[in-house]
């Protein structure tokens, strides 16, 4: 009983912990994270934090984890939808968790990290993000059904970084006339898909305009 009762405590200062530490970054940004700090809104000692978190870099990824199962779980929607509108609802749910949820997807996406923690191959990447293993599935689910064609990492890659590019933007430059933010994301989405399926045509029309 006693060894449940310190795992709980553990898990509940552990959460608790994560918790105060994004109202914080909201608050006031990355720069302002520190365990110290953190330990005084807690009322508890540094040592306390330090148990579960070795520096604010092992914070961050410990709250970019969180992040990705968060993302990955409203992913887990689309599995019974056919590929293609599974994946591009994938992708506008990327792009709607970053707005619903500024903070999180700024420790997720747009916080530098030391060369260590970004240098993963794609093995170490399906791994360790749920959210983009999820995408990666949904992909190669449609090129077995033949609606895409090409290597499945690579138009992962590029699905991300359309929807990524969107969500960005749209939490970063909220004054940008972008219109409707959700007739904005479905035409950026509909337009990464479109040039998906006909890669030819998308290279043939940029020469053309180049």
């Amino acid at each position: 009983m006693a060894i449940k009762l310190r795992e709980r405590y553990r898990s509940e200062l552990r959460a608790a912990t994560l918790a105060e530490a994004r109202d914080l970054i909201k608050n006031e940004g990355y720069e302002g994270l520190t365990l110290r700090k953190l330990a005084q809104r807690m009322q508890c000692s540094p040592m306390a934090l330090y148990t579960y978190f070795a520096d604010k870099q092992a914070l961050l990824t410990a709250l970019a984890l969180e992040g990705f199962e968060k993302l990955a779980r409203r992913h887990q929607s689309t599995s019974r939808r056919e590929p293609l509108s599974a994946l591009r609802k994938i992708m506008l749910d990327h792009i709607a968790f970053a707005r619903e949820n500024p903070t999180e997807y700024r420790i997720l996406f747009l916080t530098a990290r030391p060369p260590a923690a970004v240098k993963k191959t794609r093995q170490e990447i399906q791994e360790n993000n749920p959210a983009f293993r999820l995408l990666f599935k949904c992909v190669q689910s449609c090129i077995e059904a033949r609606v895409l064609q090409g290597d499945p990492f690579t138009i992962s890659t590029i699905a991300l970084t359309a929807a990524h590019g969107a969500a960005s933007l749209l939490i970063t430059l909220q004054d940008f006339p972008f219109g409707a933010p959700r007739q904005y994301a479905e035409e950026v989405v509909a337009t990464t898909l479109s040039g998906l399926q006909n890669p030819k045509r998308a290279a043939d029309g940029c020469i053309d305009r180049c």
